[in-house]
C-alpha cells in the first residue's frame, strides 16, 4: 500500500517516467553498441560527459539542463574523435586509445566538479553524476529526456538499414556507396544523446549497464536484429521500473538497483534461454552424448556382426560397458528400429546407419591424413569424436573434396553413401574389367548409362581414373564418364 501510495507523488512519477524512457531508449541503442562491439566506448563517453558539464556549468554560471546537455554532447563527440584519431594516426592499441581518452576525461571532470562545488553559494554534488538521482527529475529533465528518447528512436527507424548493413557487412556497405565512419559517428552522436539522458537517472557509471545489459540479454533470446530490438526496450523498460520499485522499497540508490535488476534478467536468461541457456545447453550436450553412446554400440555391434554370429558378451567385451547399462542401450536401439524385436541382430535401417557412421569415420579419417598431414596414429581418436557430428552434406563435400575416394589411410574399404551402390565404378582398379550391373540406384543413373550407350551386363576395361574424371573402353571405343557420376553407377567385377 506503501507503494502506491508513493507512485502517487509527482516525484515518483517523474521519475518513473524518465526511468522507463531511458530504459527503452538505452535497450534499442545498446543493441547496436554491443553487435559492434562498442561497450567500452559507451562506457567511456559516459565518463567523458564530465568536463561538458563543468564548462556549461562555468559558462551559464549555474545548473542549467539544457546547458548540461550541451556541453555534455560536445565533451562526448569530442572524446569519440579524440579516440578514433588516436585509433587510427597512433600506434596504440584501440582499447588502450579508449582507456587513456575516458580516464583524462574524467579525470578533468572530478577535478572541475570538485573545484566548483567548494565555491560558495554552489551545489553541486559528483555523487548524482556519478549514481544519478533519478528522485529529483525536475519537469525540465523530464522534457528534455522525452525529446532524446523520441528523436534517438526515430533515427534508429529512419536509419535502420544502414545502421543494420554497418554493423554487419561494413566493406558490403562501403561498396554500397555508404560512408561507414559517417555511421560511427552518427551513433556515437546517439550514444552521447543516450548517456546525457540517463545522467540523471543512473550517472556516468552505470548508464554502461542500461545500455549493454539488456542488449546482451535480448541477444541471447533471439538471433533477428528486429526481435532483438523489441526484447532489449522490454527488458531495458522493466529493469528501470523495477529497479525503481526495489529501490523505493528497500530504500537504496536507484540507478545501482537498476543496474542490479538488469543483471538479475541477463543471469535468467543466460541459464534458462530456450537456445542459447546454459540448462538448455546440458541437456543437449547430455542428449549428444547419448546418441554417441547410441551410435557407438550400434558401430560395435555391426563390425561384430560382419566377422561373426554377434551375442551380449561379445559385445559387452568389445564395448567395455557393463552388462545393465548395455542392455538399456539395446531396448533403445530397438526402439529406433535399428536392431531387431526378437533376436540381437541389426535390421536393415541399423545397418545403413551403421554404414553412415564407418563411412563418416573413414573419409574423415582420410580427410585428415591427405589435406591435413596427420600420421595414420594421430586421426583415429579425432574421427571417433566427429564422425557422430558430420552431417550428410558436409560428408559428401569431403567426399568431393577427396576425388571420391574408396580406401581410408589404413587400407579399409570407405562404405559408400546411402542411396549408392556397395560397388561402384569407382572401385574398380586401372585395367580392371567389369560389368554394368542390370539394377542401378536410380532411374537417372539408367538414363545417362543409356545415353553414353552402356547396358546392363556390358563388359568394360577401366582404363583412366584421373581429374575428375575416369575413362573406360568398351568394344574398342572410350568413354568418358565424371567421377560424380561414376560413383553412383553400380558395376559386378569381373575376374
Amino acid at each position: 500500500m506503501d507503494l502506491l501510495q508513493h507512485f502517487t507523488e509527482p516525484w515518483a512519477l517523474r521519475a518513473l517516467a524518465a526511468s522507463s524512457m531511458v530504459g527503452i531508449m538505452c535497450g534499442i541503442l545498446g543493441c547496436f553498441i554491443v553487435l559492434r562491439n562498442m561497450a567500452l566506448i559507451g562506457d567511456a563517453l559516459s565518463h567523458a560527459i564530465l568536463p561538458g558539464v563543468v564548462v556549461a556549468f562555468i559558462v551559464v554560471q549555474g545548473a542549467s539542463t539544457l546547458g548540461f546537455f550541451s556541453g555534455a554532447v560536445i565533451a562526448g563527440l569530442l572524446s569519440a574523435a579524440l579516440i578514433t584519431w588516436i585509433q587510427r594516426n597512433v600506434n596504440t592499441k584501440n582499447d588502450a586509445a579508449i582507456g587513456i581518452v575516458f580516464t583524462a576525461m574524467f579525470s578533468l571532470g572530478v577535478i572541475g566538479i570538485s573545484y566548483i562545488s567548494r565555491q560558495p553559494g554552489v551545489h553541486l554534488d559528483l555523487k548524482d553524476f556519478l549514481f544519478g538521482n533519478v528522485l529529483g527529475v525536475s519537469n525540465e529533465d523530464l522534457w528534455l529526456t522525452l525529446a532524446i528518447t523520441v528523436y534517438v528512436l526515430l533515427s534508429v527507424v529512419a536509419f535502420y538499414r544502414y545502421l543494420f548493413i554497418t554493423t554487419f557487412q561494413p566493406v558490403i556497405a562501403q561498396t554500397m556507396g555508404i560512408s561507414v565512419s559517417s555511421v560511427h559517428y552518427f551513433l556515437m552522436l546517439l550514444l552521447s544523446f543516450a548517456v546525457v539522458a540517463s545522467l540523471q537517472t543512473v550517472g556516468v557509471i552505470l548508464v554502461v549497464a542500461m545500455l549493454v545489459t539488456p542488449a546482451a540479454t535480448a541477444l541471447l533470446l533471439s538471433d533477428r536484429l528486429q526481435y532483438v530490438l523489441g526484447i532489449a526496450a522490454l527488458f531495458g523498460l522493466l529493469s528501470a521500473v523495477a529497479g525503481l520499485v526495489v529501490s523505493i522499497l528497500f530504500e537504496t540508490t536507484p540507478g545501482p538497483a537498476m543496474a542490479v535488476v538488469a543483471t538479475v534478467f541477463y543471469l535468467l536468461a543466460a541459464f534458462f534461454s530456450p537456445k542459447k541457456g546454459l540448462v538448455f545447453r546440458f541437456f543437449q550436450k547430455r542428449k549428444l552424448q547419448n546418441r554417441i553412446r547410441l551410435e557407438d554400440t550400434l558401430k560395435q555391434a555391426f563390425r561384430l556382426q560382419q566377422k561373426e554370429k554377434l551375442s551380449l558378451e561379445v559385445l559387452q567385451q568389445n564395448s567395455g560397458i557393463s552388462k545393465n547399462i548395455l542392455q538399456h542401450q539395446i531396448h533403445k536401439l530397438r526402439n529406433k528400429g535399428w536392431f531387431q524385436k526378437n533376436t540381437l541382430a541389426l535390421t536393415e535401417q541399423g545397418k545403413e546407419e551403421a554404414r553412415r557412421l564407418v563411412r563418416a569415420h573413414r573419409l574423415w579419417e582420410t580427410y585428415l591424413a591427405t589435406e591435413v598431414g596427420l600420421t595414420n596414429e594421430q586421426i583415429h581418436e579425432d574421427a571417433e569424436k566427429y564422425e557422430h557430428l558430420l552431417s550428410d552434406e558436409v560428408l559428401d563435400e569431403v567426399d568431393k573434396t577427396l576425388g571420391y575416394p574408396t580406401m581410408d589411410p589404413h587400407g579399409s574399404p570407405i562404405p559408400a553413401r546411402r542411396g549408392l551402390p556397395e560397388f561402384s565404378l569407382l572401385q574398380l582398379g586401372l585395367k580392371d574389367a567389369g560389368k554394368i550391373a542390370l539394377k542401378q540406384p536410380s532411374e537417372h543413373v539408367t538414363a545417362r548409362l543409356w545415353q553414353l550407350g552402356l547396358l546392363p551386363d556390358m563388359i568394360f576395361t577401366l582404363q583412366k581414373n584421373e581429374g575428375e574424371f575416369v575413362e573406360l573402353e568398351q568394344a574398342g571405343k572410350r568413354i568418358r564418364i565424371t567421377k560424380d557420376l561414376a560413383r553412383r553407377i553400380n558395376v559386378v567385377e569381373e575376374n
